[in-house]
């Protein structure tokens, strides 16, 4: 997975096939405050393809060999295909070419003290947890985020310390481009087994990420799979998790009327600090123990974690409200696997609305077929299901595989081609005091935006 150490050394002339995604823009931001000359294309205009666009770099919609031409060197996503004409005529060009995960790399190496969060569920939060924490305790770190943090307005920022903290994504083996000094792993679940095939293969993966960590692993203790993939591990380890016998740990949980948790934060049997935070769920205190572990590992104070944890109002598409329409509160959430979608319906039970609406595209026809009665049964969580169909991304539906089937596995639930259709029902059957939350990781959002509007 590695490639030339010393190639942003020989160029400096870089263009970005998919410059808009939330990981490409990151890595184009930084490399553009280090002085670099930049280019980008892309097929849908975005928020962060318009923050690119305000920092001057030219860019040009729709993809075109002619993008290419004077570039030293390109950068594509995992989600370009190989017939795609700005890397074809890159590569008959002979303008070398690396994927967003090998540039992500090569932008880690300059920074000594790389914190590097790993783990199937709950990255984007952690990392925007870390980095709000850090920020708060003045430690100025470089960020490369999966989502929006809403204090430094988007997913990345360039700092002017030696460290840097960034998402590690197990999918097509990205995060092996990573040599971190810190690595985070903070659940290890069945995803992505289209290209893994077994969860074996997928613990050993996380295992070699592992072995490429240089100073300290930080682990969720609670999880198994986690436990199994840095057992042989000699590198130092701290343990967070639910359980007193973890090196972090929660105690005295209470939940208010909108399920956002407070706790006492406890290390090796001794209460350090209380923290309270304004995002909902269990899952999002294994998130903030994460973060805590690895912020004071880089020299947060216990004041900074309390006022770091206790502002965070949430990562972008990250059980993020959006509105309220005539006494319907709206929101948005990322989960896209089944056990992120009971994470957020469970948390969305426990905030005192009337009704759950859980609004739900499936991505790739390959998870919804593995994963299919998994996802039925998470859902009947919400009292009203409504699904889009199934978002294919990078996959031909070989499996002849429908939302349809899906809905007819979960009772009442209702089905729709597009998102007009699902705005339109959702908006004429939800009543006051209701949570309607979109979820998926494609553009299902949209549906949100068309709900508020209508």
């Amino acid at each position: 997975m590695f490639c030339d150490t010393e190639i942003l050394n020989k160029y400096k002339k870089i263009h970005f096939i998919g410059i808009g995604g939330s990981g490409m823009s990151a890595l184009a931001e930084i490399l553009f405050s280090e002085g670099y000359e930049l280019t980008g294309s892309d097929n849908n205009e975005s928020d962060t393809l318009s923050r690119i666009k305000s920092l001057g770099i030219s860019v040009k919609m729709g993809h075109s060999e002619e993008n290419v031409i004077g570039a030293q060197l390109v950068v594509h996503t995992a989600a370009v295909h190989e017939d795609n004409p700005e890397l074809v005529a890159a590569r008959r060009l002979n303008i070398p070419v690396i994927d967003r995960a090998q540039m992500l790399g090569l932008i880690s190496l300059r920074y000594p003290y790389t914190i590097a969060v790993s783990g199937t569920h709950g990255k984007t939060t952690t990392t925007c947890m870390l980095t709000q924490i850090m920020l708060t305790a003045g430690l100025d770190p470089t960020a490369v985020i999966g989502g929006k943090l809403p204090l430094i307005g988007g997913n990345s920022r360039v700092g002017h310390s030696e460290t840097m903290v960034c998402e590690a994504c197990e999918f097509v083996d990205s995060f092996l481009s990573l040599y971190p000094a810190v690595s985070i792993i903070l659940n290890i679940d069945a995803d992505h087994l289209d290209y893994f095939k077994t969860m074996q293969n997928l613990i050993a993966h996380f295992k070699m990420f592992a072995s490429q960590t240089s100073e300290l692993l930080i682990i969720n203790a609670d999880d198994e799979n986690t436990l199994k993939a840095v057992e042989n591990s000699k590198l130092r380890k701290i343990t967070f998790g639910f359980n007193v016998k973890n090196d972090y740990y929660a105690e005295n949980i209470i939940n208010d009327n909108r399920g956002k948790p407070s706790f006492d934060l406890c290390h090796k049997g001794e209460k350090i600090g209380h923290i309270v935070m304004k995002v909902p769920g269990k899952h999002n205190i294994l998130n903030a123990l994460a973060a805590v572990a690895a912020a004071i590992e880089a020299g947060a104070s216990i004041d900074a974690v309390e006022k770091g944890l206790s502002e965070f109002t949430g990562a972008g598409r990250r059980f993020e409200i959006l509105g309220n329409k005539n006494g319907v509160t709206i929101a948005d959430d990322y989960a896209h696997h089944p056990a992120e979608l009971k994470a957020t319906l469970e948390a969305a039970v426990n905030m005192g609305y009337k009704r759950i609406w859980a609004v739900f595209q499936p991505f790739t026809y390959s998870r919804t077929v593995t994963h299919m009665d998994d996802f039925a049964k998470v859902l009947q969580l919400a009292d009203k299901v409504v699904l889009a169909e199934i978002m294919g991304s990078r996959e031909v539906n070989t499996f002849n595989v429908y939302s349809k089937d899906l809905a007819a596995k979960i009772p009442g639930s209702v089905w729709f081609e597009n998102f007009e259709k699902i705005a339109e029902y959702v908006m004429e059957n939800a009543t006051e005091g209701d949570l309607v939350i979109t979820m998926g990781c494609g553009d299902i959002y949209k549906a949100a935006k068309i709900m508020l509007k209508k």
